[in-house]
């Protein structure tokens, strides 16, 4: 018999379920009633209860799928753009009043983007409904005007036309602004409740804790002394000790945290309800509640403590048998879902892990409820009160300035002033300038910025790092998928197979251009669209028939010897979709302009047919066969298939199509050929980029994306022939900072590519965790493993092998009066090369998975031994450095870094240049830069030296001890790690 080529490969099942996603991994909502001594109802309250247990039914291993989000949800680094962009640089900020005659304002900075030498326009557009963020590209051929940054915010019409600010104390007034999106700082209540206490009374009323509270104080920060304290206070008396002598304090990834503790505010035995402790802690958003006593014993609910402030609650308990602490997760109704979700079973031996997940647990959770209406709405108040009140301040000083330089309203950003007005604008941007640097670092002194890159734990690996997958590849990149653990991609150069560390081998010459491909393994299918216009077509081949080519090395194929694998009747189509779960069926539409063909090839799992018949036919075209054909008003910009809610393929009554055209994503009934309005884009110029298809516990459901908007749509099943398309409380959509010509989806995140980052989101929520920056960025391939192009470039002054992402030193910010700088490619002295990166899908989703399909490039072999001196298995070797080359590349790179000389140090002098690391960040005095010189690294911008300072950690890898240690088979290269806050200067890791 033959060898089943049908045999499912694990990752292309993780590929196939990474859009697959449950909300309960994130609680589940409950009536939970308190009730007295006697039984009698006290209060009741709806709370999402998280647990650690999902309750649904899933493959993963307890406690590993979910490790890897554990993620500061918005972080302000990212977030805070006009502190971080704008404050202390030359930019413009406008007012004006919408077709309502809502007042709002407008700033815009032209920079390049985190040193990376791509300049580009950050704009915020602040209204009283909040702020709106968005990146614009630079071109230097292309005027950009305010009127064009208005209409990508969809602001289209204006009661009054915007006019420019020039008083340099508008900063102050920008800066109070996007104070009100929240607090840097955060103040958060520990309840300490004995066993059996069921009143809030009682537990205010505990005048000490046990020991068990007090290491679990000594593990969320330091003791302070109260009076004279000199950093975050959060509402404590820091002269008179009104408020207790002393607290718990700690800082976290740049954030100052004050923690009320029951037992540390003042008690009074006079007043029973301890009003002076409830002051505090029943104002705080979030409180920790630390309960003795077994499992079994009577468990805290929310309805105990009378506040209407609090909105979540976490309840540790901690178990001496095991060491171990057990978290439980209360959020009152209205909050949004926030992360990270526990793990199941949420116990926690590792002490260290548990403070993390924690502190970033109840971190997101605040943030989270300061988007319920009961925050939302006192913060638009306020935000609404603060723009009318500035509107009428500056309106009249506004219409007495009439000069030339309030004729720039409509014109460019940054224009040519006059030469008349030449001094005088000069000397108004450096008042600007200096009023805005000043001004900066008042509010870095004060703490109301986050620290610098020290505090924010950039030394452990984050799933989105990627490895270098092909260096230096000289070819441009049609198209992609993977295979195996090979690549296989569309050139200029004709289609060839890629795996690393490996020569490249040519499958086909470049007469066929492949625009659209699908690797399909288990199928042992590769599907292609090749040419273009009229001569375009869709060919099927055998993978075994290209993998025996590829052995036999025969000769290159062209287009001219694929005529046997060209499908029938799709001449002429510009775009094809599959299905994501082909358990039983594939299915594919071909667009070929208005038409839609629907085609399908059924298989047995369990086939009988033998190896001799099976190659004697090489091209499967016979095994596809043709359904029915569907029309559309318009030709589609993108097409994707839906499963129906069964998963049932074989019955295509659910089955659907999304297509997007015009201005609107409509479904397509497969079996009908009706289509139905799914959502209608209001805009006037509409870039459509994705439309995914999610599974929420089996269910469809749809990511919109189009301009700066991602949209999930749930999709109800079929009924009575129509699908039930309507606003639902799952719905929910949110915006990119920058707009992406593709997105990917693998849970619990969402990545949009754009030409120099990626953008990283969660699903559940849209909530940004990471910006990472990538020069020249071109996404490949994505349907498993995540591969894409990006650039380094080799300077000319120094050894070949070393590699620079960047330059360290930053490139002045343009003015008014300066273009911004060429190119990075175009440097003097430096040439452009790229390489191609992969993001493991593994990491992305959490699971430690092996690929049981084998590439189709035979891999070099090398043999490693254990520490017991035993042989292991054999490794694919995917380092083209000798291990000799690598450290001596590592010690160079690190004596650059370090600003060391090339003379020896001796041992002596090593052991001087050491320091001790403190234990916590908090060891350091509150407001003061935070960093170790152990393992960090400070590089300041020359122009913002005292606030732009970068603290970098050195990765082990540059250490050339560490690097003799790896093992060969785990190098990895990452484009785009280390990043600081505000200048974002970037250090190469090769």
């Amino acid at each position: 018999l033959m060898k089943c080529f049908y045999s499912s490969s694990v990752s292309e099942d993780l590929g196939c379920r990474r859009g697959e996603f449950s909300r309960k991994h994130y609680g589940s909502v409950e009536l939970l009633i308190s009730s007295d001594a006697d039984g009698a109802i006290q209060r009741a309250g709806r709370f999402r209860v998280e647990n650690g247990s999902s309750g649904e039914n899933t493959d993963y291993t307890p406690d590993t799928w979910h490790r890897t989000d554990v993620h500061l949800e918005n972080p302000e680094y990212h977030t805070r753009w006009y502190f971080r962009y704008f404050l202390g640089k030359v930019h413009q900020n406008y007012i004006g009043t919408d077709a309502e005659k809502n007042p709002f304002f407008l700033s815009v900075v032209l920079s390049d983007q985190n040193n990376q030498r791509v300049p580009q326009y950050h704009s915020i557009l602040w209204r009283k409904t909040g702020t709106q963020k968005i990146c614009l590209p630079y071109s230097p051929t292309k005027t950009l005007s305010v009127k064009s940054i208005l209409s990508a915010m969809n602001l289209e019409k204006f009661e009054k036309s915007p006019r420019e600010i020039f008083h340099p104390e508008i900063q102050k007034d920008l800066l109070v602004l996007e104070e009100q999106e929240g607090s840097v700082n955060f103040k958060f209540g520990v309840l300490y409740a004995k066993d059996g206490q069921l009143t809030d009374d009682e537990m205010f009323s505990n005048e000490t804790g046990s020991e068990s509270f007090q290491r679990f104080l000594h593990l969320l920060g330091d003791t302070i002394s109260l009076k004279g304290w000199t950093g975050y206070r959060g509402g404590l008396d820091i002269k008179n000790d009104t408020t207790g002598t002393s607290s718990i304090y700690t800082v976290f990834q740049g954030h100052e945290i004050m923690f009320h503790v029951s037992t540390m505010l003042p008690y009074s035995r006079e007043n029973k309800q301890q009003v002076e402790r409830k002051r505090h802690i029943g104002n705080d958003i979030v409180t920790i509640v630390f309960q003795e006593g077994e499992e079994s014993s009577p468990a805290f609910k929310p309805s105990m403590i009378r506040s209407h402030f609090t909105h979540i609650f976490a309840l540790v308990r901690y178990n001496k048998q095991n060491d171990s602490y057990r978290l439980k997760i209360f959020s009152e109704e209205s909050v949004p879902l926030f992360g990270p979700p526990l793990p199941s079973p949420p116990v926690f031996t590792n002490h260290q892990e548990f403070r993390d997940f924690v502190l970033v647990k109840l971190i997101n959770g605040e943030k989270a409820t300061l988007e319920t209406p009961t925050f939302s709405q006192k913060r638009q108040r306020t935000l609404d009160m603060l723009i009318r009140s500035l509107y009428q301040d500056l309106m009249p000083d506004l219409h007495k300035v009439n000069n030339m330089l309030n004729r720039r309203s409509f014109s460019d950003v940054l224009p040519e002033s006059p030469k008349s007005t030449r001094k005088k604008e000069e000397a108004r941007q450096a008042e600007f300038v200096r009023l805005g640097q000043a001004l900066k670092l008042k509010t870095t002194v004060k703490g109301d910025a986050t620290a610098n890159l020290a505090t924010t734990g950039f030394c452990k690996k984050e799933p989105w790092e990627s490895q270098s997958f092909c260096s230096n590849f000289p070819h441009e990149v049609v198209c992609a998928d993977s295979w195996g653990q090979s690549l296989l991609v569309s050139t200029d150069a004709g289609i060839l197979l890629i795996d690393d560390g490996q020569p490249s081998v040519q499958v086909f010459d470049k007469t066929l251009q492949i625009k659209q491909m699908h690797v399909l393994e288990a199928l042992d299918l590769l599907i292609a669209q090749t040419d273009k216009g009229k001569d375009s077509r869709l060919l099927v081949f055998r993978l075994s028939a290209l993998q025996k080519d590829i052995e036999t090395k025969q000769i290159i194929k062209s287009k001219y010897d694929c005529k046997e694998n060209k499908l029938e009747r799709t001449k002429g189509c510009h775009l094809y979709a599959i299905n994501t779960h082909h358990g039983s069926e594939l299915r594919i539409v071909v667009a070929i302009r208005n038409k839609l063909l629907l085609i399908t090839k059924k298989y047995n799992p369990c086939s009988s047919l033998t190896s001799s018949s099976l190659l004697s036919s090489e091209s499967p075209v016979e095994e596809f066969q043709y359904i029915r054909e569907i029309c559309l008003s318009d030709p589609p910009v993108l097409m994707t298939l839906v499963d129906g809610p069964t998963g049932d393929s074989d019955s295509d009554s659910d089955n659907m199509i999304c297509v997007a055209y015009r201005h609107q994503f409509d479904l397509v009934n497969e079996s009908t050929g009706e289509s139905y309005r799914l959502h209608h884009v209001e805009a006037n110029k509409v870039n459509f980029v994705a439309a995914i298809d999610v599974y929420e516990d089996g269910e469809a459901g749809l990511l919109l994306c189009y301009n700066y908007i991602c949209q999930y749509r749930k999709v109800y099943p079929f009924n009575g022939g129509s699908p039930l398309i309507q606003p639902s409380a799952y719905d929910f959509h949110f915006s990119w900072n920058q707009v992406p010509y593709a997105v990917v989806c693998a849970f619990p995140y969402i990545l949009a590519f754009t030409t120099y980052s990626i953008e990283i989101r969660l699903v559940v929520n849209g909530n940004l965790v990471h910006i990472a920056v990538v020069p020249d960025l071109q996404l490949i391939a994505s349907r498993s493993d995540i591969y894409f192009k990006a650039t380094a470039t080799v300077s000319g002054s120094s050894d070949s092998s070393s590699l620079e992402m960047c330059s360290v030193s930053s490139p002045p910010t343009p003015t008014a009066y300066e273009m911004p700088e060429c190119p990075l490619s175009s440097l003097e002295g430096e040439s452009s090369c790229k390489s191609l990166y992969k993001i493991p899908l593994s990491n992305l989703v959490g699971r430690s998975i092996e690929r049981p399909l084998k590439s189709p490039l035979a891999p070099k072999v090398i043999t490693t031994t254990t520490p017991s001196g035993s042989a292991t298995l054999p490794v694919a070797h995917s380092l083209s450095l000798s291990r000799m080359e690598i450290k001596e590349i590592a010690s160079r790179t690190r004596k650059e870094l370090l600003g060391l000389s090339d003379e020896p140090i001796s041992k002596t002098e090593s052991a001087q240049k050491q320091k001790k690391v403190p234990r916590r960040q908090s060891d350091l005095k509150p407001g003061a830069m935070r960093s170790t010189s152990s393992d960090r690294i400070m590089i300041s911008s020359s122009s913002e030296s005292y606030s732009e300072g970068c603290h970098l950690p050195l990765p082990t890898s540059l250490d050339p001890n560490t690097v003799a240690n790896q093992e060969e088979s785990s190098p990895s290269s990452y484009p785009f790690q280390l990043i600081s806050l505000y200048d974002e200067d970037i250090i190469d890791l090769k």
